[in-house]
């Protein structure tokens, strides 16, 4: 490991002169532009265009990735490992996905942060990276098991506790801090009022637009509290509304401004009121706040005129994947990265080439279409996070520190507790729940595990309640389970007291629905664990016992088993109200709505 006094030389006197004198830069709220500008003043224009970039790149180590990981980074960035491609680009930015290798555990994430680090400060005038993913928790997640894994927006949402969303900040912000990861893109500001939303669902605090405003608040202040960890709402000006997945396609948002102000806006206010580091675009277009047919991710009335101006936000704006199709369907992506920094963006997020993105941005510069000074008033922004954030005074982690921090019992035990909060009872008839210990089967869909928890769910749920004193048998039967599947699942439960089943994103013609109805004809007792979506339930009409658990992820679905166990009571309400199957402008269960025992 580097010494401090290492890698004050290798920032040429930079990172002394940031600290030197108690300067502010441990204190988030002053900033020595004056140092930073001429900081800036001293690094040549392709230096200047690389900070701008945040990219992925294959690998578990910065000098040494698998061979594999080698070849899919010479085959998508013309480079073998991370520290050639800081060195070819000077990106500003890493960010970390699990399918590109970088997140096989705590500590070598950590070794990949230093390694990362160190390649960079290396370099003549070099600076730190600033190294970011997507650890939301919940269904979305890059750092999985042994790291802690919290429940997801909704689950909190559900919980209604503003202590609980401040704990997630907080102990995601340490274990993410303890590895080298500085940025995380989290807490989403987007109000699910849209059922269908493909993308965001329980991603969500909920629907109400004041309570998931007060969770955002509540979340960055837990990433306050942690110390040195970025937070990011996104995505602006608001993803809720969509039946469009922008990986996919391009969601066009159809609210008035007005309608804008009162559903999208409060999250987003509450978080640059509470002090957010970052704002994440959104690759839809939203024609009451620009009718251009431009994204917002490249609107300048969206980003400059309304985020910057109106709402007074001069913090980092970072572009969703550039990679999306939601930003790619009008112009090319020679263009986009450019248009993007026209409209005020200031991280461009993981362009699909970065050789085409990099030497854009270039070009323009050089043509004259971008300034030299419209980069440097980007660059200042990423460079006052980085100083606030402290990464030129301490850029490296310890293992150590990844010991005394991921994972730890504290904070996993958080973690159930939390979880317990946010189980919600929708359906009980009878007094069904809570069960005494009883021969099970465990049935039910199968998602893939998210975050690198332990999955599959099935054995998850059968494996907690054997430890909770029941006799549990797991069968997948997946998401679109066959005929012969569902006749195997009703002959198995021939055999027990009670079937528990889960549900995943259910439907009127869905073979899941046709699964539980026989299951429940067998006569067996049947609960219903809806393990994404609540609105499971509208589509479950003769369960006579139904919870919902917002997320598969191994902490849910243990507290889930707890609460139908009656070790836990039943705490969770519903953060977005569930419409009727059959009429879905009537409402069956409200915001708020949930049974207790």
């Amino acid at each position: 490991m580097p010494s401090r006094r290492t890698v004050l030389a290798a920032t040429a006197g930079v990172a002394a002169g940031l600290a030197a004198g108690g300067t502010a830069y441990a204190d988030e709220k002053k900033h020595d532009d004056k140092k930073l500008r001429s900081l800036i003043s001293r690094m040549t224009l392709e230096e200047k265009v690389g900070q701008l970039f945040v990219m992925r790149v294959y690998g578990h180590s910065a000098t040494a990735p698998d061979q594999a990981d080698i070849d899919a980074n010479r085959k998508e960035i013309d480079v073998s490992t991370a520290a050639e491609l800081i060195a070819k680009y000077r990106v500003g930015g890493i960010i970390y996905f699990t399918w590109a290798h970088n997140t096989r555990d705590p500590h070598q994430i950590a070794d990949l942060s230093n390694g990362i680090q160190k390649a960079s400060l290396g370099l003549p005038r070099g600076l730190p990276v600033l190294i970011s993913t997507d650890q939301e928790h919940g269904i979305v997640c890059r750092v999985g098991e042994p790291a802690t894994l919290l429940p997801g927006a909704m689950a909190i949402g559900a919980g209604r506790s503003h202590k609980d969303a401040r704990s997630l900040g907080r102990i995601a912000g340490k274990e993410l801090r303890a590895i080298g990861v500085r940025q995380n893109y989290s807490p989403v500001a987007d109000v699910n009022v849209n059922p269908a939303n493909p993308v965001i669902g329980v991603r969500s605090f909920g629907a109400d637009p004041d309570a998931v405003a007060a969770m955002v608040a509540a979340e960055v202040a837990g990433y306050q509290r942690s110390r040195q960890v970025a937070a990011t709402a996104k995505h602006f000006p608001g993803h809720g509304d969509t039946a469009v997945d922008s990986h996919y396609g391009f969601p066009v948002i159809t609210h008035t401004r007005a309608q804008w102000e009162k559903l999208d806006a409060p999250p987003f206010r509450a978080a640059i009121a509470a002090g957010i580091d970052s704002i994440m675009t959104a690759h839809i277009m939203v024609p009451a706040l620009d009718d251009s047919g431009d994204p917002a991710t490249l609107s300048r009335p969206i980003l400059n005129g309304i985020l910057r101006e109106e709402l007074g936000y001069d913090g980092v704006i970072v572009t969703d994947s550039l990679g999306m199709e939601g930003v790619r369907t009008k112009y090319g992506d020679d263009r986009v990265p450019v248009l993007a920094l026209k409209a005020g963006v200031d991280q461009l997020l993981n362009p699909p080439n970065l050789d085409v993105a990099w030497n854009a941005v270039l070009k323009a510069v050089r043509d004259g279409e971008l300034t030299e000074a419209r980069l440097d008033e980007s660059i200042l922004r990423v460079l006052r996070l980085k100083a606030k954030l402290r990464l030129f005074e301490a850029p490296y982690v310890s293992q150590a520190g990844v010991t005394r921090t991921v994972g730890i019992r504290a904070h996993l035990a958080e973690a159930d507790r939390i979880a317990e909060r946010t189980t919600t009872l929708l359906v009980n008839k009878g007094g069904l729940l809570p069960l005494s210990p009883r021969k099970l089967l465990v049935v039910g869909a199968d998602p893939a595990s998210p975050s690198g928890t332990t999955g599959p769910p099935t054995g998850v749920l059968a494996a907690a309640f054997t430890e909770l004193g029941f006799t549990a048998t797991a069968l997948s039967t997946g998401t679109a389970p066959s005929a012969a599947t569902i006749a195997k699942a009703v002959a198995a439960a021939q055999d027990v007291d009670t079937v528990v089943v889960g549900t995943y994103n259910v439907s009127a013609t869905s073979s899941q629905k046709t699964l539980v109805e026989q299951l429940v004809a067998t006569g067996r007792p049947v609960v219903a664990i809806a393990v994404r979506n609540p609105y499971d339930v509208a589509q479950l009409p003769s369960v006579p016992a139904v919870v919902a658990s917002y997320s598969w992820t191994d902490v849910e679905l243990r507290a889930a088993a707890r609460v139908i166990a009656g070790k836990a009571a039943p705490r969770g309400r519903l953060p977005v109200p569930v419409q009727k199957a059959d009429d879905p402008t009537q409402v069956l269960y409200p915001i708020g709505y949930g049974l207790s025992y």
